[in-house]
Formats: C-alpha cells, sequence, structure tokens
C-alpha cells in the first residue's frame, strides 16, 4: 500500500476515513505501520478507538488517542433509571483501581460525599498510575466498576449527585 522510504501522514482527515471504513464494514481490526509510526484502529461493542503506536522499541506505546467517532450504544429504560447525578468519566484507557494500593481503603465509596478535585480513583495506564479526580461536590451515588477491571475512553466510572 505504501512505498518504503514514502512518508505516511496521519493527517486528521484520513483517520476519520479509516474510522468510517471500520465503523460500516465487518472489520473488527486495522493495522497500518511505517518505519517509526503505526495505526491503529480496533472495533469493540460497536465503538471505534483509535491508537497510535511507536513502534521504534518493541515494547514502546504511545497513549491511546481518544475515539475519533463512536457509534451510541442502545440503553435499556433500567439502566437510565439508575442514572443519578453527574457522571465522571475514564479520560483514559487502562486498568480501574479503587484504592492507593492493594488492601487500602478505597478512595470513595457509595454515600461518600466528595469535594471538586478529590481523587476518586486510579486509572493504570501503560504502568503509569492516573489519579482521577471529582469534577463537581457531592455525593457518590453509584459506582459501576469494579476495582482491577479494564476501561475504556469515555466509560462512565460513578455519578455524584
Amino acid at each position: 500500500m505504501f512505498k518504503k522510504g514514502t512518508t505516511m501522514k496521519f493527517d486528521l482527515d484520513y483517520i476519520e476515513k479509516l474510522v468510517t471504513l471500520v465503523s460500516d464494514s465487518e472489520l473488527t481490526e486495522l493495522a497500518l505501520e511505517d518505519g517509526d509510526r503505526a495505526i491503529l484502529l480496533k472495533k469493540e461493542k460497536e465503538v471505534v478507538t483509535a491508537q497510535t503506536v511507536a513502534v521504534a522499541a518493541p515494547a514502546a506505546i504511545a497513549a491511546p488517542a481518544a475515539p475519533i467517532a463512536a457509534k451510541a450504544e442502545n440503553t435499556t429504560e433500567e439502566t437510565k433509571s439508575e442514572e443519578t447525578g453527574t457522571p465522571i468519566t475514564s479520560p483514559m484507557v487502562g486498568t480501574f483501581y479503587s484504592a492507593p494500593s492493594p488492601g487500602a481503603k478505597p478512595f470513595v465509596q457509595v454515600g461518600d460525599v466528595v469535594s471538586k478535585g478529590q481523587v476518586v480513583c486510579i486509572i493504570e495506564a501503560m504502568k503509569l498510575m492516573n489519579e482521577i479526580e471529582a469534577e463537581v461536590s457531592g455525593k457518590i451515588t453509584k459506582i459501576l466498576v469494579e476495582d482491577g477491571k479494564p476501561v475504556e475512553y469515555g466509560q462512565v466510572l460513578m455519578y455524584v449527585e
């Protein structure tokens, strides 16, 4: 597809076309590589995510990019009735941790009152621990993710009312 020695541009229009291709087809994954740059598109549960990957070192992977396009998943009336308050969403793909270390007390539990800027959980991405802070003050009404489980970009972690 690309001639060796040519530079593959990853401009936004090109990436959007690739996302549309994956979304509208039965493809579940598309990977393109050019020297030290690569792009990986994966479709899971009708949501397309994009990742850029550095391939200079086999173990080096760049931070995942935000999904370029996503189809809304159908939600049931039951789920909608349980949604109360302001959602706290994951800003990245990673692993959810409710406490600062194994066996430690969780940052928050249902019923706890939090202040804006208070750490409510950790998302581990590429061996980096990212503290997630409450964007609003209020009471934690629901925690939707279990400790140690993977989370996606934009996934609702908990609700603050």
